[in-house]
């Protein structure tokens, strides 16, 4: 079975070819450049880019595998920016019109929720961490397309309250990476900032509270900003207190379900911290522990392809040519 997959619900503009749960290629074009120097992310130059970049990142990723040879069409649906996934979503729906072949719409959590079984030959019941810049999830997953949802954040994403601290202190966007690398050289307990809903009994996420700590903290102290050596502490302060929050409610998750394995993806999985303490953690208490490569951690049509697939063996029906977007789909 092959399938070329979209994904464009952001600022990624991606294609990629997965055959039989092994993904071919997987071209990303990012727009980071672009919208570096607004700070974050601006939906009219991430559509325009998306326009500007599909068909070129579709041919590459076509480069070695025909229309012809296809066997169905996969786009993300939703979550995302509206016109940033109507790009991608028309796009697809006219290659599989075209080709006459089945399309999938998919949906960008759900994608990221499997991407750590890419290249498995089965899903393990496993509880999974899927965090990013716009979401923070705790799921059960009991076997392949058979999940519960946790708990989810009740405001800011881990992902955001690290853009939005990297802000703060000046860093460049995306200011996650740029945090990773710092807190490398940073002392996480040089300051003590809070740990939302950590001792909650709840599987939710809080990190707006984190966030305006963060922000008192530095009008209260303006010179750490002109230090080296205080920027690089507080990099790795602040993400300590994100990684114990994310760890720990992962881990009481798993005890209370009797599952033995965790899985974590997403953009911020691709922190050092994170998984380096998720590691430790799962050692401790001698559970298996499933990461998502790098490769799929961010957005790209590669795990929008696999999830197409699973479905499509599953026999799930196909979604209509005329479907539209869902920018406010939630994890079912």
């Amino acid at each position: 079975m092959t399938i070329l997959a979209l994904e464009t619900s952001c600022d990624d503009t991606s294609a990629a070819v997965v055959r039989d749960g092994a993904i071919l290629s997987n071209i990303v074009s990012s727009q980071i450049g672009i919208h570096g120097e607004y700070g974050g992310v601006v939906p009219e130059l991430a559509t325009r880019e998306h326009l500007r970049n599909l068909r070129t990142v579709a041919d590459k990723a076509l480069s070695d595998v025909g229309l012809q040879n296809l066997d169905a069409v996969a786009a993300t649906q939703g979550p995302g920016l509206p016109n940033a996934l109507m790009v991608g979503l028309k796009a697809a729906q006219g290659f599989a019109f075209a080709a006459r072949k089945p399309f999938i719409g998919v949906h960008h959590i759900e994608a990221h929720l499997y991407s750590p079984w890419v290249g498995a030959e089965r899903v393990e019941p496993n509880v999974s961490l899927i965090v990013s810049g716009g979401h923070t999830l705790l799921v059960h997953v009991r076997g392949a397309l058979d999940h519960t949802v946790l708990g989810s954040t009740l405001d800011d994403a881990a992902g955001e309250c690290f853009d939005k601290t990297g802000k703060m202190l000046g860093l460049r966007y995306p200011a996650g990476p740029e945090i990773d690398r710092l807190a490398e050289r940073g002392n996480p307990r040089a300051y003590d900032f809070p740990r939302p809903l950590l001792t909650d009994a709840s599987d939710d996420f809080s990190f707006a509270g984190l966030k305006t700590s963060v922000r008192y903290f530095l009008q209260k102290h303006p010179e750490l900003s002109a230090s080296d050596s205080a920027i690089c502490d507080l990099c790795a302060s602040v993400q300590a207190a994100i990684v114990e929050v994310l760890v720990a409610k992962t881990i009481r998750a798993v005890k209370r379900l009797g599952v033995r394995t965790v899985t974590a993806s997403g953009g911020v999985t691709s922190n050092r911290a994170l998984r380096r303490e998720l590691l430790d953690a799962c050692q401790r208490e001698g559970l298996s522990l499933r990461l998502a490569d790098r490769a799929v951690c961010t957005d790209n049509a590669g795990m929008i392809g696999i999830l197409a697939g699973m479905k499509l063996r599953a026999h799930q029906p196909e979604t209509s040519l005329d479907a539209n977007i869902a920018p406010t789909w939630p994890l079912a």
